[in-house]
């Protein structure tokens, strides 16, 4: 009598011990885009937002950074994917770990006046010439995996109107 307790509590044990983690509330990227030339693709962002009237949407993070990967992700979503496609020239930015001072193309973000990438992703808004459109809300996106798809759709729409 004593056994079919015990095999019991063992099987939930080990039911327990294999479940899987539930997954993120967000649709995380795979990969985030990493390229040999970033300021060549900014510069040809420029160009083509120069060309369609459109703003340059530069995301600047790191694909071990899981609010980067998040942001990606909800970029890829179709109702963000049908503004950005609308609104903006899309670019990605490979910027490794500013806050540990190992950064990469920070350069880039001092170019449209952000001196410092407290940490990642960071997410630029830019007219065609190049005005930083949003320098006070660009650093602000460490929180992306927490932030849902009205949000960000909401915060995108307004960036895209938003007078300079």
């Amino acid at each position: 009598m004593i056994r079919l307790p015990v095999a019991l509590f063992a099987a939930l044990a080990l039911a327990a011990c294999a479940s899987v983690p539930a997954a993120p509330t967000y649709p995380e990227a795979r990969s985030y885009a990493v390229s040999d030339n970033a300021m060549g693709d900014v510069h040809a962002a420029l160009a083509s937002a120069a060309m369609s009237g459109k703003r340059v949407l530069l995301v600047m993070g790191a694909n071990w950074c899981h609010d980067s990967r998040a942001l990606a992700g909800w970029l890829e979503s179709p109702r963000i994917a049908e503004l950005v496609e609308r609104e903006y020239e899309l670019v990605f930015v490979n910027i490794g770990m500013p806050q540990t001072g190992d950064g990469h193309n920070l350069a880039i973000a001092r170019s449209f006046g952000l001196e410092e990438l407290p940490g990642t992703p960071n997410l630029l808004v830019l007219t065609a010439d190049g005005t930083l459109v949003n320098p006070d809300t660009a650093t602000t996106w460490r929180n992306a995996a927490s932030r849902s798809e009205a949000e960000i759709f909401a915060e995108l729409e307004r960036l895209a109107g938003a007078p300079v």
